[in-house]
C-alpha cells in the first residue's frame, strides 16, 4: 500500500461528543510526607489541554484540516481556559453552557514526567439535545466528514439522530464508542473500539479468526460500514463487510504514554476520509500517527510535518531517488523543520572528483541538496550520439549513494524549468565558467519567488567529456 500525504487544509471535520479539560501541576519531589507514607509535590507549572472530544478537534486542526467542535462545558473557568486553548488552534468551537454543573476536567499530579495522582471532577451533563442536535445540523453543511467522541459524559444521548443527520447528507460518521451497548452507533461508517471495549461487546477473542468472524456478526448486526479495532502492541486490525480484513502492526519505536492515542487515531483517521483518500489508506496513516503520539507524555497532538516525516520513513523517500510527487512531500516536510533546499542539474554521465567535491560545496550552502539528472533522451540531444555511456538509473543510484545528496529526480526536458517550478528551491546552483547569473538557465524563475542562484568553480581538470574522449583514444 502506497502512502502520500494528503491535503489535510480541504477536509473540514466536525467533531461532535465529550469535551473535557485536561489540567497537569508539574514539580519536584524530593520527600515524603510527615503526614503519610506518600511523595510532597510542590507544583511549579501548570498546564492546561483540551481532551477528550476537544483533544480530538485539536488533533485534527494540527494536521491542517478545518476543525469544528461541539460540546457541553459549565459555565465556569475551566470552560473559559477550553475555549481559549481551541480559538489559538484555529478549531471554532459552540458550546452548551450548562449553569450550575462542573466543566470535565481532569488533573493529573506530574513529577519527572511520572504521573503520580489522577484527580476527576466530573457530574454526568444534563444536555439539551435538541440543541445539541441544532448546532450539529448547521455545521454539516460545510463539513465532510462526522465525528462522534463518545466518553460516556452525558453530552451524546442522541446518537441515532446525530447519525441520520449526516446519513441525510452523504456524510460519513465516524465513532469512538463507549459502554456496553453499541446499539447507539447503528448505522455508523465506522466506529474505532479498543480490543478491551470490543470484548466487552461481543465477548473473549481467542485468536484473529475469533476477532475477525465476531467482528463480521458485529458489522452485521449494526449496520456497520467499517470496523476498526485499535489492539495495542498488536496494531490494528480493519473489517468491512464482504472484504479480506487488514492488519496493521503497531509502529510505536517507544510507548511513553498512551493517553489519547485513540483521539489520534479517528481524528487522523476522519481528516484523511475528509481529504479524499480510501479507507484502508487512511487507516495507515492513523497508524502511523498513533506510533507518534504514545511517544509524548500525556495528552499530545501530532502536526502535519511529523506524519510527513514518518510517511517519508515508510515510503522510504527520507534520502534517495523520488518521483516528482515524493520530492514535493519531502520538500514541504523539509522546509516545515526550517531547512534551506539547494537545487543543481546536470547530466552526470561518469561521475568524478570534480562533481563530488561540486556537490559537497553546494550541499554546504543549506540543509538539504537534490540533484535533478538528465534522463538518457535528453542527455543525448545535449550531448550527441554515443551519450550517455551510463542509463539514467545507474547515473541516479550512484548520486544518491554520495553523502552530500539528498533527493536524486530525474527530468526529461533538455533544461529543468519545469522542474524549478513545481519545487521552489530556496538555492539554484550552478558550475562551470558563467559569467554572470543570468546565464544559468532557470536563475529567471528562481529569482522571481526571493530565491539564489550561485555559480560554484570548477575542478581543474575534472570533465566527462575529457574522460570519455581519453578513454576512445586508447581503444
Amino acid at each position: 500500500m502506497k502512502l502520500t500525504m494528503p491535503r489535510f487544509d480541504r477536509a473540514p471535520v466536525l467533531v461532535v461528543g465529550d469535551v473535557m479539560l485536561d489540567r497537569y501541576w508539574h514539580g519536584i519531589t524530593s520527600r515524603i510526607s510527615p503526614e503519610a507514607p506518600v511523595p510532597v509535590v510542590r507544583v511549579e507549572q501548570h498546564e492546561d489541554r483540551p481532551g477528550g472530544a476537544a483533544n480530538v478537534a485539536l488533533n485534527i486542526a494540527a494536521l491542517g484540516a478545518p476543525a469544528w467542535l461541539v460540546g457541553v462545558t459549565g459555565q465556569d473557568e475551566a470552560a473559559d481556559a477550553l475555549t481559549d486553548s481551541l480559538k489559538a488552534a484555529g478549531v471554532e468551537a459552540r458550546f452548551q453552557r450548562i449553569e450550575g454543573q462542573p466543566t470535565i476536567v481532569k488533573l493529573r499530579i506530574m513529577s519527572r514526567h511520572q504521573q503520580l495522582l489522577r484527580v476527576d471532577f466530573e457530574e454526568a451533563f444534563n444536555t439539551d439535545t435538541q440543541a445539541l442536535a441544532a448546532d450539529t445540523r448547521s455545521m454539516l453543511a460545510g463539513v465532510k466528514v462526522l465525528v462522534l467522541s463518545d466518553y460516556g459524559k452525558g453530552a451524546l444521548r442522541n446518537h441515532q439522530e446525530l447519525i441520520q443527520l449526516a446519513r441525510a447528507r452523504n456524510i460519513p460518521v465516524l465513532a469512538d464508542p463507549k459502554g456496553k451497548d453499541f446499539s447507539i452507533y447503528r448505522g455508523a461508517s465506522v466506529i474505532t473500539p479498543n480490543l478491551s471495549e470490543f470484548e466487552a461487546i461481543v465477548g473473549v477473542c481467542s485468536d484473529e479468526a475469533d476477532l475477525v468472524s465476531k467482528g463480521c456478526q458485529l458489522m452485521a448486526d449494526l449496520d456497520l460500514g467499517a470496523l476498526l479495532v485499535t489492539r495495542g502492541e498488536n496494531g490494528m486490525t480493519l473489517l468491512r463487510p464482504d472484504q479480506a480484513p487488514l492488519h496493521l502492526p503497531a509502529r510505536a519505536r517507544e510507548v511513553f504514554d498512551v493517553t489519547g492515542a485513540g483521539d489520534t487515531v479517528i481524528s487522523t483517521l476522519a481528516a484523511a476520509l475528509a481529504a479524499g483518500e480510501d479507507l484502508p489508506k487512511a487507516v495507515a496513516l492513523a497508524n502511523l500517527a498513533a506510533g507518534i503520539v504514545v511517544g509524548k507524555l500525556g495528552t499530545a497532538c501530532i502536526s502535519a510535518p511529523e506524519l510527513r516525516r514518518a510517511v517519508q520513513r515508510e515510503e522510504g523517500t527520507e534520502r534517495g531517488v523520488l518521483t516528482l510527487e515524493q520530492l514535493k512531500m519531502a520538500v514541504e516536510d523539509a522546509r516545515a523543520h526550517g531547512e534551506k533546499i539547494v537545487f543543481t542539474n546536470g547530466c552526470f554521465d561518469i561521475l568524478h572528483a570534480g562533481h563530488v567535491a561540486y556537490l559537497e560545496q553546494a550541499r554546504a550552502l543549506g540543509d538539504r541538496l537534490i540533484v535533478a539528472v538528465n534522463d538518457d533522451a535528453s542527455v543525448t540531444r545535449l550531448k550527441g550520439p554515443g551519450r550517455p555511456i551510463n542509463s539514467i538509473d545507474r547515473r541516479m543510484a550512484v548520486l544518491a549513494g554520495l553523502g552530500a545528496v539528498d533527493w536524486v529526480i530525474s527530468f526529461s526536458e533538455s533544461t529543468p524549468e519545469e522542474l524549478l517550478r513545481q519545487v521552489h528551491p530556496d538555492i539554484l546552483v550552478k558550475g562551470g565558467d558563467y559569467k554572470s547569473i543570468d546565464e544559468v538557465v532557470g536563475a529567471s524563475i528562481v529569482q522571481e519567488y526571493g530565491g539564489e542562484v550561485k555559480v560554484l568553480g570548477v575542478v581543474e581538470n575534472s570533465s566527462t567529456t575529457a574522460i570519455v574522449e581519453r578513454i576512445r583514444n586508447r581503444t
